[in-house]
């Protein structure tokens, strides 16, 4: 096919898309020569983008819709056997269908132990082609989920149009990449661009093979430090990479300067202690110090104020199924040094962040002063009953009977934590709102907790806990 042919072809698919859904079998009767309908149908998809159609099921092309997506999402269950059984056939290629077992399979287990050692350490995590399969086994689901809660947060607040432009920074193996693809809709036009310059890239290349119709897929062999950021974006992902950057700080930057007017960056990291604090590091020196606004989770309800509290923050949701490649490497682990589960993650745990640029918040409320204490203050309120607005910012983290969660105004300048030592019908809401939620508290007890070297505000039966609709 030759470049008149082409422009051919994309001249009459720009006219029909106005009139009616665009046909390959119509359009090949009007181009000279009448190239093959399937000859059509490849230069159209090679052209979706630039002339905004999506494919349908009976292999028409529309206009890609203006509207915002709107999702039923339900949470992750399971990671979807289809991309499972992509990743099994790359270890059954590299390995044979025994893959889990001798060498192989010890091959595969070392790497994941060396991994998560370097990860707890601090240390960078160096890719050849074993560690990234031996990666993706380990962290593909997990990863594939926890990207899809944060994002369907953002689509319920309308801010995921069904034509994006989405940058991956630090792509890996492609956990947070299958996730978008399989949470938007099928007539959402995503032009995915990742950037991964490890072996990674090829466990990714592979599975993205696996994406929809509609999802465009480019993968940018660089390091994130060389990257242009020459184009702009309505999506960049930064999942689980900014603690492996030498510059995430100025990372972060370059790509908010690339945001579209109205995108948005999602920054997740590991629930861990360090990771999730290196991540506040940098949404506080991002946004408190520089000129973008946080989103979600953190709030910043006072003007003039900004956290200084440790800022460990992390939302967990329910467990996946054990995925087969799991259970497999996991069942063949033989050895004194063997414990069952050891290659099993099915834990969907996270920090994460959203920043954008226009300078709109999830939570815009400013609490009244003269009835709200601010906990830039609570020094001066310890053992004193006090009212206070904040936001929940974990699921129960006691170890006992009493449940305990973060809470922050934004003004903090060290942890606060709301302990219910007498639930009731009064406080209820403590337990039962949603990680984010902004909560009234009303003639809480607050007290200083000499062992945690924080704040804690006693719930108990005088004490009024509402949620805040934003």
């Amino acid at each position: 096919m030759n470049d008149e042919q082409r422009e051919a072809i994309r001249s009459n698919a720009k006219y029909l898309r106005e009139v009616r859904p665009v046909d390959p079998e119509e359009i090949h009767e009007y181009v000279d020569g009448q190239p093959h309908p399937a000859v059509v149908r490849t230069v159209l998809r090679e052209s979706a983008v630039d002339l905004g159609l999506v494919e349908r099921a009976d292999g028409t092309f529309v206009p890609v819709s203006a509207e915002p997506i709107a999702l039923d999402f339900e949470g992750v269950e399971r990671f979807p056997e289809s991309h499972a059984r992509r990743l099994e056939d790359m270890l059954v290629e590299r390995y044979g269908p025994g893959w889990p077992d001798g060498e192989s399979g010890d091959g595969l287990r070392e790497r994941i132990r060396a991994f998560k050692e370097s990860y707890f350490a601090g240390a960078p995590v160096e890719y050849d082609t074993e560690t990234a399969l031996a990666y993706a086994i380990y962290h593909l689901p997990d990863y594939y989920a926890a990207i899809q809660y944060v994002l369907a947060d953002l689509a319920a607040d309308g801010l995921l149009s069904r034509r994006l432009r989405v940058l991956d920074v630090g792509a890996g193996v492609g956990g947070p990449a299958l996730g978008l693809a399989d949470l938007l809709p099928d007539d959402a036009l995503v032009e995915y661009h990742a950037v991964e310059p490890s072996p990674a890239a090829d466990v990714l290349d592979a599975l993205l093979d696996g994406t929809g119709r509609n999802f465009r897929p480019t993968i940018h062999r660089t390091s994130i430090e060389e990257f242009a950021f020459d184009d702009e974006y309505d999506l960049v992902l930064a999942a689980n990479v900014l603690s492996e950057l030498d510059e995430p700080i100025e990372i972060v930057e370059r790509a908010l300067d690339a945001l579209s007017e109205d995108g948005s960056l999602v920054a997740l990291a590991p629930a861990d202690r360090e990771t999730s604090i290196g991540l506040r590091e940098v949404e506080r020196s991002v946004a408190d110090e520089g000129s973008a606004t946080i989103y979600a989770p953190s709030v910043r309800l006072w003007p003039g104020h900004a956290p200084a509290d440790r800022g460990w923050s992390f939302d967990v949701q329910s467990d996946l199924a054990v995925p087969p490649f799991q259970r497999r490497l996991d069942e063949a682990a033989s050895g004194p040094d063997a414990e069952p589960g050891e290659f099993v993650n099915v834990d969907v745990q996270y920090s994460s962040s959203i920043l954008r640029t226009d300078g709109r918040r999830r939570i815009e409320f400013t609490p009244d002063a003269n009835r709200t204490a601010k906990m830039a203050e609570s020094e001066g309120h310890v053992s004193e009953r006090v009212d206070l607005v904040a936001a929940k910012l974990s699921h129960s983290l006691a170890a006992g009977d009493n449940p305990l969660f973060k809470i922050s105004d934004g003004s903090e300048r060290t942890d606060h934590y709301a302990v219910c030592v007498r639930e009731s019908a009064l406080n209820r809401d403590l337990l039962a709102a949603e990680y984010g939620a902004l909560l009234r508290f009303e003639n809480g007890l607050l007290l200083w907790n000499d062992d945690e070297e924080a704040y804690n505000l006693v719930v108990d039966g005088e004490t009024v806990v509402d949620r805040i609709p934003v």
